[in-house]
């Protein structure tokens, strides 16, 4: 366990921010993880897993913990379904795949997310008519404080919309070293309710798909609409869809008679924030070498040598100017960090 000194965090954030860590050490166990958490004299300490939800928009004066466990694990087996317990350094698309080869149904429609299996129940990644939530057993995490590994069951995890417990109360006190999904075994009911797959499905004369079949239609959609990050720096969605009351709702519809929307409750509706950011004019433009993708306006892309504090200035810009023309906040969804 060897703690490095300057590192460049360049190849270990998705936005491809060029930023440097004063101290840096990769954990690969979670004896490791705690060995580094005991010691002194460092002020400040910084996890970082995949790197896929977070913005660096400064050098970080502190050590910064990358999280690097490996492993999947068979904890239980029965007729109808499997229990998974998968270590918080694995990518999270490689374990989709890897579900899909071993006929484990259930993540399909979470396909090509980025990041790790670690940082998933932090915002409870979702995609395409499916939450984790949908499918999530439990999770290990380890008490900063105390080194200490406490089991989170799903009602702890507090899941909402791109949220659990650990965006709130529970920041920054806790590091998730792993991750229990309770998955499906055939016969499958894959969840093809969402508008876009059932296009592409229907584009492919697939009929009965599956999960095979709606996990290469979640593929080809998100290449389709969002920039691989190993060619073009970013996050993924920036910001979240917001959600408003009915009352504002009401107006904004009087407003915006062609909006899209979604009704989540007799009181609430989500309005895409994509539909927000191009109405506004943003979509496909480019701020030096920070920018707005063209094909999907909730992507915030790095063209090449963009910094984390010249994406923070055109994501401040996007949400005044949403607010001004709509009188709706958005919030990101990715963290600020620096």
């Amino acid at each position: 366990m060897k703690i490095q000194h300057d590192i460049s965090l360049k190849k270990y954030n998705t936005f491809g921010i060029e930023a440097l860590a004063s101290h840096f050490i990769e954990i690969t166990t979670i004896q490791n993880l705690q060995e580094v958490l005991r010691q002194k004299g460092y002020r400040k300490k910084l996890v970082l897993s995949g790197g896929s939800n977070m913005l660096i928009t400064n050098d970080l004066n502190a050590l910064v913990i990358h999280i690097n466990i490996k492993g999947i694990t068979i904890l239980s087996e029965e007729e109808n379904h499997v229990i998974l317990k998968i270590m918080a350094g694995e990518n999270w698309h490689e374990l989709v795949i890897w579900t899909i080869n071993h006929n484990y149904g259930g993540l399909e429609n979470l396909s090509l997310i980025p990041g790790n299996v670690g940082t998933s129940p932090i915002q409870n990644i979702g995609a395409y008519g499916v939450e984790l939530k949908d499918c999530f057993e439990s999770c290990e995490a380890m008490d900063i404080s105390t080194q200490q590994i406490i089991t989170f069951s799903k009602s702890d995890c507090q899941f909402g919309y791109r949220d659990s417990i650990f965006k709130n109360k529970g920041k920054g006190k806790y590091i998730i070293t792993s991750v229990n999904l309770k998955l499906s075994k055939p016969p499958h009911r894959p969840n093809t309710s969402y508008g876009a797959i059932e296009t592409e499905l229907k584009k492919n004369n697939i009929d009965h798909p599956t999960i095979k079949d709606v996990s290469n239609a979640v593929i080809s959609i998100r290449q389709k609409k969002l920039p691989d990050p190993a060619k073009l720096g970013n996050s993924g969605s920036f910001f979240k869809n917001p959600v408003i009351t009915k009352d504002k709702f009401i107006t904004f519809l009087d407003n915006n008679p062609d909006a899209p929307f979604y009704q989540i409750s007799e009181t609430a509706y989500k309005i895409p924030a994509a539909w927000l950011i191009e109405q506004c004019g943003f979509k496909g433009k480019r701020y030096g070498d920070a920018g707005v993708h063209k094909n999907q306006a909730l992507v915030l892309v790095n063209y090449g040598n963009a910094s984390g504090q010249e994406i923070l200035r055109l994501a401040n810009k996007i949400q005044d100017a949403v607010s001004t023309q709509f009188d709706i906040e958005i919030s990101p969804e990715v963290n600020i960090i620096g």
